[in-house]
C-alpha cells in the first residue's frame, strides 16, 4: 500500500494568505485542504484524516479559537495559531484551549516553514512511539509514554500534545532543572522565533489539571529566575 502524503488543513479566510502558504508547502511534499471559515474547516477536519493544522484566529462563521476547541476536543493533531500582533490575549487563549504553537503575522516564510516542519517532526515521533522504558509512577501521578496517556489517582487526566511532552521531559529527569529555552528546544526542536513565555502557560495548565492546589503543587516547581523541575522520586509527599 502506497502511504498517504502528509496532509495539512489550511483555514484562513483571506485568498492571499492562503496562496502565499499553499506554495511552499505543497513545493515541499504536503497535500494541502484549504478551508476559509470556521464551518468549513471542521466539515473538512471529518472528511479525512490531517497531520496538521495550520489555523487562522480571525474567521467567519466561528472563529479560530472556537475551532481550535472543538478541534481539540475529538483529536490530538498539532494545530498552529496564526494571529495578528496585537492579538496577544488570543496567544495565551489558544495554548490553553490546546494549540500546540502560534506564529504572529507578519511572519517570515522561513519562520512558517520551521514551524510545520516542528510540528510535524513532533507529530511523527508521538505515532513511532519508540519510547524509553514503560510507565512512570511518581506519587499519585501516572504517565505512560507509550499511550501517551496522564492518569492521577487513578482518573484519568487529558492534556494537549506540547502539554504532554514538557511533563514527560520534567518526570524523566526528576530533580533536574530546565530552563524555559531547554523545554522549549526539547519539545519544539529549537527555541527560535519563539517566546519563552509560552512554557509558563503550558506549566500554569498541567498544574491547573495535576495539582491538588496550583499554588501549592506537589509535582511542578518553579525555579526562580532559573526554569522548573519536576519532584524528586524520593519525596515523601
Amino acid at each position: 500500500m502506497t502511504e498517504r502524503s502528509t496532509r495539512i488543513l489550511l483555514v484562513d479566510d483571506e485568498q492571499s494568505i492562503q496562496a502565499l502558504l499553499s506554495y511552499p508547502l505543497r513545493r515541499d511534499g504536503y497535500e494541502v485542504v484549504q478551508a476559509t471559515d470556521g464551518r468549513e474547516a471542521l466539515a473538512r477536519f471529518e472528511e479525512r484524516p490531517f497531520d496538521l493544522v495550520v489555523l487562522d484566529v480571525m474567521l467567519p462563521q466561528l472563529d479560530g479559537l472556537e475551532v481550535c476547541r472543538r478541534l481539540r476536543s475529538r483529536s490530538s493533531v498539532p494545530i498552529i495559531m496564526l494571529t495578528a500582533k496585537s492579538e496577544e490575549i488570543d496567544k495565551v487563549v489558544g495554548l490553553e484551549i490546546g494549540a500546540d504553537d502560534y506564529i504572529t503575522k507578519p511572519f517570515s516564510m522561513r519562520e512558517f516553514r520551521s514551524r510545520v516542519k516542528a510540528a510535524l517532526r513532533r507529530s511523527e515521533l508521538s505515532r513511532s512511539a519508540e519510547r524509553d522504558g514503560g510507565s512512570l509512577d511518581v506519587h499519585e501521578l501516572r504517565i505512560d509514554p507509550d499511550k501517551r496517556t496522564v492518569s492521577l489517582r487513578g482518573e484519568a487526566i487529558t492534556t494537549t500534545f506540547v502539554e504532554f511532552e514538557i511533563l514527560l521531559t520534567l518526570a524523566r529527569s526528576p530533580g533536574r532543572v530546565f530552563t524555559r529555552d531547554m523545554l522549549l528546544a526539547r519539545v519544539w526542536g529549537d527555541s527560535a522565533y519563539r517566546d519563552p513565555r509560552t512554557i509558563d502557560v503550558h506549566i500554569r495548565h498541567l498544574r491547573e489539571k495535576i495539582e491538588r492546589d496550583a499554588k501549592e503543587p506537589e509535582y511542578l516547581f518553579t525555579v526562580r529566575g532559573v526554569g522548573y523541575r519536576f519532584r524528586d522520586t524520593d519525596a515523601s509527599s
